[in-house]
């Protein structure tokens, strides 16, 4: 923004609460859930949800365990009424969940709606008016304070007159002083206490009173002493649900949410991945499963998150960004070398503990929560770009494609693989990373090359073995022999009979492939050349011997590149 714009802003004023009470406080519990996915998710889509994609996004609502779920606008339009009434009509609405539907405060609308809502067990009838100033001047042409109040408590009461015409339905009153986050306190407070004193809620039947952010104009913590100001202040306070409804145009929607928890509020709204007008609503996955992070139930069920998206993507015709929290492709992926080895680590030390605890906490470097809790694999985890190190690189070979590399060889295959990916300019996929790791480090077979060899046991010296070979050394075939104490040190002696040997083996290990079908067996050898390089050679083969001198092999093979 250039700085002469800048005049035409002001600072959002305080509020004045010196004694606020919600920064020591701490969430324990959920608040009550509701999704207003089908109708504010719904109106801030391009082409909005047709009766039969709403009808499965309310089914997956039910599934993930939403109690209380906003099904639209029904007075707005014949697909919205039409909507409800097949809910309704084909007995589609669980037992335990409650719809809810909104209605400005208009008779007409509310009338309608009272049609729409007809015969079904419960319904949260939710009225709205705008409070603001800014609202009051421009919208409703400089209304006063007190016709905007009167509004809400003509609403309040035609609302009440109309609950004995449809006997087989459970009403429930919500008021919503839209605009909340810009009204005026203790205005905002005379049109919420108006209505409450119009329906005379109690503590067996409460009413709602909802306290949208509908525009985010300040700070999170503003937000939260105008709530905890507003639960000071509301009349019959003990029979009144405050509910909370977060935009999210600073940006700063879920921490307004948790703050306003904090300060005082019992109830949620909003969507699922947050879309809704403008920067969008609530993310109520990132709040649930924020809280699930700390070991608190939600009745909110995300375990198989990949699914939820997909159909949500699927109907809204929206897409989850890469880096949207939890449900992002990338959100637990690390492609920073430094963050590739920590997690490696975390996972592996964490499968050690959890064999002799399962109940350890959860503890891996850069992870909040375990991805498996929520349907995600650790094979996502890590991927490798040029800014991968050689946990990294490491990790993808062993949760991929089942080799185990020694440590002392992360950094010479590490090195080389994102080598590659800056030389490519991208992420490697993970069959490229073992196409690469193929290609320089295993079964090299130039200059030097096994064709075939024969063992022997020694009959004469217990644990001693003969090594019969035939080699290929820069094209000339060659037969070597040589005794030793296993086919490794037999090999390496026959080589050293032939003026073949100016190293030393320092490390040697084998594993089964995990995984593998041709190839069953893969050995590393570590050898020392004359001159103090160390180096590793890996092999793969049937044979758990034959591998063992194919490592060999190629780690000679390396010395000379």
């Amino acid at each position: 923004m250039h700085p002469t714009s800048l005049s035409k802003y002001r600072p959002f004023p305080a509020v004045i609460l010196a004694d606020r009470s919600w920064p020591d406080q701490t969430l324990r519990h959920a608040p009550e859930w509701c999704s207003v996915d089908l109708r504010d998710g719904n109106q801030a889509l391009p082409q909005p949800m047709s009766i039969e994609e709403k009808l499965e996004f309310f089914d997956l609502l039910v599934r993930v365990g939403f109690k209380q779920i906003e099904v639209g606008f029904p007075s707005a339009a014949d697909t919205e009424f039409n909507f409800l009434r097949r809910l309704i009509d084909e007995n589609r609405i669980p037992e335990d969940v409650t719809i809810q539907v909104l209605v400005q405060t208009r008779e007409p609308l509310i009338r309608r709606t009272f049609e729409a809502i007809d015969g079904a067990k419960r319904a949260i009838v939710h009225i709205y008016n705008s409070t603001s100033p800014l609202q009051r001047r421009v919208t409703f042409s400089d209304a006063s304070r007190e016709s905007i109040r009167q509004i809400a408590i003509d609403g309040a009461e035609l609302v009440k007159k109309l609950v004995p015409t449809i006997p087989r339905t459970e009403v429930v009153l919500q008021y919503s002083p839209e605009s909340f986050s810009d009204t005026e306190l203790d205005f905002a407070l005379e049109c919420c206490n108006g209505v409450i004193d119009v329906w005379q809620p109690t503590p067996q039947k409460k009413m709602i009173i909802n306290l949208p952010d509908t525009v985010q104009w300040t700070t999170p913590n503003i937000h939260a002493d105008m709530i905890e100001w507003m639960c000071r202040h509301l009349c019959m306070r003990d029979s009144v649900i405050v509910s909370l409804h977060t935009h999210n145009d600073r940006g700063t929607g879920v921490a307004a949410t948790e703050l306003g928890l904090m300060a005082g509020a019992d109830r949620v709204e909003g969507t699922l991945f947050g879309n809704g007008e403008r920067t969008g609503n609530l993310d109520i996955v990132t709040v649930a499963l924020n809280l699930n992070s700390h070991g608190i139930p939600t009745g909110l069920d995300f375990s198989d998150l990949q699914s939820i998206r997909t159909v949500y993507e699927r109907v809204t015709r929206l897409s989850v960004p890469e880096r949207q929290p939890y449900a992002g492709e990338l959100v637990f992926t690390a492609f920073s070398g430094s963050h590739q080895d920590a997690i490696k680590k975390g996972l592996d030390r964490r499968a050690v503990e959890t064999e002799s605890d399962p109940d350890t906490p959860w503890g891996v470097p850069y992870l909040t929560i375990d991805p498996q809790d929520i349907g995600r694999s650790y094979e996502a985890i890590i991927r490798i770009n040029s800014q991968s190190g050689k946990g990294g690189v490491a990790y993808v070979l062993d949760r991929e494609h089942g080799f185990d590399l020694p440590k002392t060889m992360h950094p010479q295959v590490g090195k080389r693989i994102y080598d590659l990916a800056d030389e490519y300019g991208r992420e490697l996929t993970t069959d490229e990373i073992r196409e690469a790791f193929f290609g320089e480090f295993v079964n090299i077979a130039t200059p030097l090359d096994v064709i075939d060899y024969e063992l022997l046991h020694q009959t004469n010296e217990r644990g001693q073995v003969q090594c019969k070979a035939s080699i290929l050394l820069d094209g000339e075939k060659k037969a070597i022999e040589g005794f030793g104490n296993g086919p490794i040190n037999a090999f390496v002696h026959a080589l050293e009979g032939s003026g073949l040997k100016n190293f030393k083996v320092t490390d040697y290990r084998s594993h089964a492939v995990r995984g593998g079908s041709d190839a069953s067996a893969a050995s590393y050898v570590q050898v020392q050349h004359d001159d103090g390089r160390l180096l590793w050679g890996a092999g793969v083969d049937p044979s758990i011997e034959m591998a063992g001198l194919k490592a060999l092999v190629t780690a000679w093979n390396l010395l000379r590149v």
